[in-house]
């Protein structure tokens, strides 16, 4: 049974915010411009993302994952930056990536910006890049699955929808997956973790996706959104499926509330993975990334609950299956 070393970044809220036309700032976007100079750029450092950075370099993971919210209020040059940022971090076969709310902030224009990062957003089978759910098997015997809840929401609101297509597309994936024994990793920016999530901030057709959860069965669901780690659960057919949330990856608001990702060590025979999560998060007196926290997701009486762990020793590199994408 190999071993997958996958790397769960989210929530990056990439600065500077460039400067934007009048024409630009309308609505919502005002509002989040002026956030942004007001607050948020002192919150999201590019300090942390360095760091973050760093750690990945140093300690490289055999995947990386963003679930979201690489730019702020989806101003034209943010999707430039950010695409220059993906490239920067690993190559579109080591990554995947689905948006977020922040990515389709506002305005019509949104995904002609996402069209920058489509080689992170594009499945095995060579359909339109962009387009949800796609596949990726990105090691034997594991597939990631990718789910979009970016869409625009009014002000004050931060919600996200998958739509009736994508969940009804969503049903038939999970079977063809759970048929050829993968392990099955759902990527969303929303959390699906009912009323941990207010409102203002929710999945508006979370209901839909756990009813195809509870029927299909999922090994993972990988989130963000929230900014601050969460672990839960969804029902499954056999067994709870797991949910994680990781911090951002940009935050920078002080003890228990710094930046960073998780770090997840999946051992799969395609039933019931062993997953530990490390997570590992920005010290400001360091200026590096320290590990906080290792810890084993165990079942107890149907919950998913963390469990005191070690990370598990190296061993010597499997090879990937998945081919490389353009």
């Amino acid at each position: 049974m190999s071993r997958l070393d996958l790397a769960h970044l989210t929530d990056v809220h990439l600065g500077p915010l460039p400067q934007a036309r009048v024409r630009e700032l309308l609505g919502k976007r005002a509002l989040g411009y002026l956030s942004w100079h007001r607050r948020r750029h002192r919150v999201h450092r590019i300090e942390v993302l360095d760091a973050l950075a760093s750690d990945l370099e140093s300690d490289q993971p055999d995947h990386i994952v963003v679930t979201g919210d690489l730019v702020n209020i989806a101003l034209p040059p943010e999707f430039e930056q950010a695409a220059r940022w993906l490239e920067a971090t690993a190559t579109p076969d080591r990554l995947t990536l689905v948006p977020g709310n922040h990515d389709a902030y506002a305005g019509k224009s949104y995904r002609a910006g996402w069209s920058r990062w489509h080689a992170y957003m594009q499945g095995d089978d060579g359909a339109l890049a962009g387009h949800f759910p796609f596949v990726r098997e990105i090691w034997p015997g594991i597939a990631l699955v990718g789910l979009s809840s970016a869409v625009p929401s009014g002000v004050g609101f931060a919600t996200g929808q998958l739509g009736p297509a994508q969940i009804e597309a969503l049903d038939g994936v999970l079977a063809d997956l759970g048929a050829r024994g993968l392990c099955r990793i759902l990527l969303l920016h929303h959390p699906p973790l009912g009323p941990l999530i207010h409102r203002r901030r929710g999945l508006r057709d979370e209901t839909a996706l756990r009813a195809v959860v509870a029927r299909r069965g999922a090994e993972l669901i990988l989130s963000g959104h929230q900014h601050v780690f969460m672990v839960g659960d969804m029902p499954g057919p056999e067994r709870p499926v797991p949910v994680l949330v990781a911090p951002s990856a940009s935050l920078a608001q002080g003890p228990g509330e710094m930046g960073g990702y998780l770090r997840l060590s999946i051992e799969s025979d395609g039933k019931a993975p062993k997953i530990v999560v490390q997570i590992r998060r920005f010290d400001a007196a360091s200026g590096r990334l320290d590990v906080e926290r290792t810890a084993v997701l165990g079942d107890e009486a149907g919950r998913i609950v963390l469990q005191p762990a070690e990370w598990p020793a190296a061993e010597a590199p499997a090879t990937a299956t998945r081919r490389a994408t353009g």
